[in-house]
C-alpha cells in the first residue's frame, strides 16, 4: 500500500478521529508508533484507505443520527400543533352546537 492509498491528518483531526488525546498521539509520534511526517513544522499522521472508508462511514452515521434527532423534534412540534388544532376544533364545534340549540333549552327553568 502506498501513501496515496490513504490520507494525511493533522494531530487534532487524528485525535478526534481516534478519540485519543493529543498528548498520546504526540507520544506515539515520538516513539515512531504512528506513520507520520512533518510539514511546515506540523505533524501529519497517515491513515490508510480502509480507515478512511471507516471515517466516512462514521461521519455518515453521525449525520444520520443528527437527522433522526431533528426529525424527532419536528414530530414533537407537529404533534403539539395537531393537539392545539384539535382543541380549537372541539371548542368551535361545542360553541357551534350551543349556538344551534334553541334558547329554551339553554337554561333550566323552574
Amino acid at each position: 500500500m502506498t501513501a496515496t492509498d490513504g490520507v494525511w491528518l493533522s494531530i487534532s483531526d487524528y485525535s478526534r478521529y481516534k478519540s485519543v488525546s493529543v498528548s498520546t498521539i504526540r507520544r506515539h509520534i515520538k516513539n515512531n508508533i504512528l506513520k507520520h511526517r512533518e510539514e511546515d513544522g506540523k505533524y501529519l499522521i497517515y491513515v490508510p484507505s480502509m480507515e478512511r472508508i471507516k471515517l466516512r462511514e462514521e461521519e455518515e452515521v453521525l449525520r444520520l443520527r443528527l437527522e433522526i434527532e431533528l426529525m424527532k423534534s419536528q414530530v414533537r412540534e407537529l404533534r403539539e400543533e395537531n393537539n392545539e388544532m384539535r382543541m380549537l376544533v372541539d371548542l368551535y364545534e361545542n360553541k357551534k352546537s350551543i349556538l344551534d340549540t334553541p334558547p329554551e333549552f339553554l337554561f333550566i327553568h323552574d
